[in-house]
């Protein structure tokens, strides 16, 4: 699959101007042949109640809540409900970085993958919204299943910008407590933040009982550490600037982001949230197609 010459590569991808049109054509790749719906059916545990309509199944009445407020109430479960996406997308620093042999930064690859999940999700009839955050919410976008809502979502996607430091912790846990209905919870970073921290807000979505999804938006040259010749390093978020031998720091530097994706992938599968590495170099539609067709094969098989 990942020879297939119709994928989309990001370098075809940088040429197409507009998120509509890259969205797209991401849709319209690999991703356009999936289960209608990638996100449904991933539980079907209780969701919420509305009111009793005559005819409805008698088995599914609220006896308890009858009991209380004299009143008629349905359950209703996760499966009948229509899916909810929350896309949180990390507008930081250092999600500006392009490595040399990257065609796209760290943001316009998430960007075009969130635009693609939000078409995918209306799609399907289901409600998208959006939030971007660095060290606080920056803008954000309630979740609705309108067509025209793609262009409100398209246009903050737009409009980010890219300064701040990461405070990816704080700002999960503070909307952890602002997402009162259960939904699907993607998050897109570069996770730039310690994993304790990090951790611990994408383990309060789960407690609030959201279905988190953790996209980890990686460079190549963050992976491998390729560099050969001495190189000035720039800085992000507040820090500093470093001229160094970068085949003399090679190992360490290896060794030390293999134990932060370790912990941070082992965290995720500890808490019960998926998690799946999205390299800027790999093609777009054939990245999303396998993460969203395995999560399709979990969901059909639980």
């Amino acid at each position: 699959m990942e020879d297939n010459p119709t994928s989309l590569d990001p370098r075809t991808l940088a040429r197409i101007k507009g998120l509509h049109l890259r969205a797209r054509h991401i849709v319209e790749g690999y991703v356009a042949g999936l289960h209608r719906s990638p996100f449904h059916g991933f539980s079907i545990e209780f969701a919420e109640h509305r009111d009793y309509a005559p005819g409805d199944d008698l088995r599914y009445v609220d006896w308890k809540a009858y009991g209380r407020t004299d009143k008629l109430y349905v359950k209703q479960y996760d499966d009948e409900t229509n899916l909810m996406c929350q896309l949180v997308l990390d507008v930081s620093q250092s999600m500006s970085y392009r490595g040399p042999s990257a065609p796209l930064s760290k943001f316009e690859y998430a960007q075009a993958l969130a635009a693609a999940l939000a078409w995918l999700v209306l799609q399907q009839q289901d409600a998208v919204g959006l939030v971007t955050f660095d060290q606080q919410v920056r803008a954000s976008v309630r979740p609705s299943s309108h067509a025209a809502h793609l262009q409100q979502i398209f246009q903050v996607l737009e409009t980010a910008t890219l300064a701040g430091k990461t405070r990816a912790g704080a700002v999960f846990h503070a909307l952890a407590e602002r997402m009162t209905r259960r939904s699907v919870v993607v998050v897109l970073s570069d996770l730039f933040e310690a994993p304790e921290a990090l951790l611990a807000g994408l383990k309060h979505f789960r407690h609030r009982r959201h279905d988190v999804i953790v996209l980890h938006i990686l460079d190549p040259q963050e992976i491998d550490f390729s560099f050969q010749r001495p190189t000035r390093f720039q800085g992000l978020e507040q820090l500093p600037h470093v001229l160094a031998d970068p085949r003399s720091m090679r190992r360490a530097y290896l060794r030390e982001f293999a134990e932060f994706q370790h912990a941070v992938r082992m965290g995720c599968r500890r808490f019960g949230l998926d998690y799946e590495e999205m390299r800027t170099d790999r093609p777009f539609d054939v990245a999303l197609s396998h993460y969203l067709s395995r999560r399709a094969a979990r969901v059909r098989g639980s």
